[in-house]
């Protein structure tokens, strides 16, 4: 088995490391602070071919593997979580549906802006009593014939005041359950659309989530994706899909907080010598470099499922479970590592530890990774 990787991977990985260290990293604890979406940053992500890494050229994208893709994601998210999961929506769940699902006037209307980041997608499956039970959807969307009235509410959406193209599932037909659930494109400005206020969230503070409101949306039939009933397959199809970048992020959130937890412990002296000297510190070091290469397998090897055409429900599901755990305790002990500095803002710790936490909610939360591999291993 082969880990190295192949020339352009190679530089896709620099270009997004270059991309991070030179256009993100100046301001992100000051947008970190002011809750502010970084969206000259996401404009150049999307000039450098960033938001639509996998879709195909003729759409405007890159073109590229999830590999690849998982390996900027991990770059980018080594300094903010708040770009890259604006790049992890739009390139995972919105393009990644459009262009699998949707039809050919769909994709020329919609994902040949999106893809090049013209435009930003937003991905509206949540709801107030809908989060991890995506079949409970409250949200309408009553057929009128040549076109739908949508009605309800959808919250936790990421991008959902910076998008232009909205991907929203509701409930058709009540009585066939998840089979009587459509996926919508509704775009922003549509009579009755309304975006609700901005969550002020404990991490990924910069990207921009906010609730959507409709209020009797008229929505034509050549915009729903997929047959009539397809929504709840289209919804879970793409999550699978998305947890991988989500996974992705998480992996680069933990890299992010041990390289600055090992140069900081390279620095910092305390009886006479720097701390990397100590047991105690090496020994941490040393549990945070394993477990981060045990994710950064688990997240390839789920990359190139999706690039060999194999199934990827399990191992996506398993590096997204263990990725994120490994964010949450990598991050926990870098500023245990950086002492009372990692306690302020100005080490960059203390954000990641913030911004770790969500990988273990958001594309599903840890105890449905839990649901989704014990089922595939108890068939």
């Amino acid at each position: 088995m082969d880990f190295s990787l192949n020339e352009e991977q190679k530089l896709i990985q620099q270009a997004a490391r270059d991309f991070a260290q030179t256009e993100l990293l100046a301001e992100v604890i000051e947008r970190d602070d002011a809750q502010r979406f970084p969206k000259e940053e996401i404009k150049k992500l999307g000039e450098l071919g960033f938001l639509g890494m996998m879709v195909d050229p003729k759409y405007g994208g890159s073109g590229l593997d999830t590999l690849s893709y998982v390996l900027a994601m991990e770059e980018i998210s080594k300094i903010d979580a708040s770009t890259s999961v604006v790049m992890s929506v739009n390139n995972s769940l919105v393009c990644w549906g459009l262009e699998k699902f949707g039809t050919e006037e769909q994709k020329e209307k919609y994902l040949t802006k999106l893809s090049t980041g013209e435009q930003i997608g937003a991905f509206c499956l949540s709801e107030p009593e809908a989060g991890s039970d995506a079949t409970s959807q409250k949200t309408t969307a009553i057929d009128m014939g040549d076109h739908y009235i949508v009605n309800g509410t959808k919250n936790w959406i990421t991008n959902g005041n910076t998008a232009s193209t909205y991907l929203v599932i509701a409930q058709t037909d009540k009585d066939k359950k998840h089979r009587g659930i459509n996926a919508l494109i509704i775009e922003k400005g549509t009579p009755g659309f309304e975006i609700g206020p901005k969550e002020n969230k404990l991490g990924i503070r910069g990207s921009d989530t906010h609730s959507l409101i409709f209020n009797d949306v008229k929505v034509p039939k050549e915009n729903r994706i997929g047959e009539d009933g397809f929504g709840f397959k289209f919804a879970m199809k793409t999550l699978a899909g998305g947890r991988i970048g989500i996974a992705a992020q998480a992996l680069g959130i933990a890299a992010g907080a041990y390289e600055l937890a090992l140069k900081y412990s390279k620095e910092r002296k305390a009886f006479g010598t720097e701390i990397s000297n100590h047991q105690a510190i090496a020994f941490k070091l040393a549990d945070m470099h394993t477990e981060i290469q045990a994710a950064r397998l688990l997240v390839y090897q789920s990359a190139l499922d999706k690039d060999n055409g194999k199934d990827y429900d399990l191992s996506g599901a398993m590096a997204k479970l263990y990725a994120s755990k490994v964010a949450m305790e990598t991050t926990v002990e870098a500023v245990q590592i950086h002492g009372g500095n990692g306690f302020v803002k100005d080490y960059h710790v203390e954000r990641l530890m913030r911004d770790a936490k969500i990988t273990q909610i958001y594309e599903g939360t840890s105890e449905i990774q839990k649901i989704v591999i014990s089922r595939s291993i108890l068939k």
